[in-house]
């Protein structure tokens, strides 16, 4: 099995120079943590100051801590927020040893959690990192004081054919030139990518650079997914080209015994970004609900 990694010397330095103009938009962390795992080392920021439970983010595939930037205000607000850029995806984690299931998976991400000392958080996956999110809810409940999921990957919904077909495209080096805004552009329901905004570059930099060795995922099972007993807010896209949005909500709603499934009919997988005021709003929401406070 093979470890993912950048294509090449140049195409890291490459990234790096995007990577880094996409980091000077977040606020200012107030931490910066190399973690040491089984499988690499995991780069983690923090964000604000101690006050309640943590907040812990997982981002979609090649966003990076830097997709977090039309989120990270509203999210600090409750307190300390950790940003992590996944082991095995372009950032600045490093993956050292082959990933083979949601076994590793859990793995590295509980190491995380243990050396921070962060024994129970808030934590919130968007896509992939949903996937990633609900993947420790699984196997590392008591981790969990609640789990928020915006428009999660094969967590209440296989993937569509459409997905399977142009991200196997990008994939591919002599195509993914042209394959990969083509895929941006449709995953975000037709909108034009601002070829200026830094969450945008960093992904699609991302993706040009950084060749992923990475198991897919695999559905959960209805079992797993009653088995979770958290609450759980999921957000679910009705424009999503990523699963089927009404059988994943409903899924979702048969399912989870805490859950609160939404559905957005208007919303595209790009939901955190495009309806960011909104979703921040309802994620805060649901975050003040789980600590026992009242809304200001």
């Amino acid at each position: 099995m093979k470890v993912g990694g950048f294509a090449s010397s140049e195409a890291r330095a490459e990234y790096e120079v995007v990577y880094e103009r996409g980091l000077a938009a977040l606020p200012a962390p107030t931490g910066t943590y190399d973690v040491e795992t089984a499988f690499g080392v995991a780069r983690v920021y923090r964000f604000g100051r101690p006050g309640g439970t943590p907040i812990v983010l997982l981002p979609g595939r090649a966003g990076t801590a830097v997709m977090w930037e039309p989120n990270l205000a509203a999210l600090i607000e409750h307190g300390e927020v950790y940003a992590v850029d996944l082991i095995g995806e372009a950032g600045r984690s490093e993956q050292t040893v082959p990933i083979r299931d949601g076994a590793d998976q859990a793995a590295w991400l509980t190491t995380v959690l243990a050396e921070l000392d962060l024994a129970s958080v808030h934590l919130i996956g968007y896509s992939f990192g949903g996937w990633l999110a609900a993947n420790l809810a699984v196997r590392a409940p008591d981790r969990l004081k609640s789990l928020t999921v915006i428009d999660p990957v094969l967590t209440f919904g296989g993937l569509t054919a459409g997905l399977v077909v142009r991200a196997t495209l990008t994939a591919i080096p002599v195509v993914n030139r042209w394959a990969r805004p083509s895929f941006l552009h449709w995953i975000s329901g037709g909108a034009e990518i601002d070829a200026s905004d830094p969450v945008a570059r960093v992904i699609d930099e991302g993706m040009r650079t950084y060749r992923i060795a990475l198991p897919t995922p695999k559905l959960f099972t209805d079992a797993q997914l009653r088995s979770l007993r958290m609450p759980v807010l999921a957000l679910i896209a009705g424009r999503s080209v990523i699963h089927q949005p009404e059988r994943a909500a409903a899924r979702a709603r048969e399912l989870l015994s805490r859950g609160q499934v939404e559905l957005w009919p208007s919303a595209t997988h790009a939901i955190a970004g495009e309806a960011a005021t909104e979703v921040n709003a309802r994620v805060s929401a649901f975050l003040t609900e789980c600590e026992g406070k009242t809304p200001s």
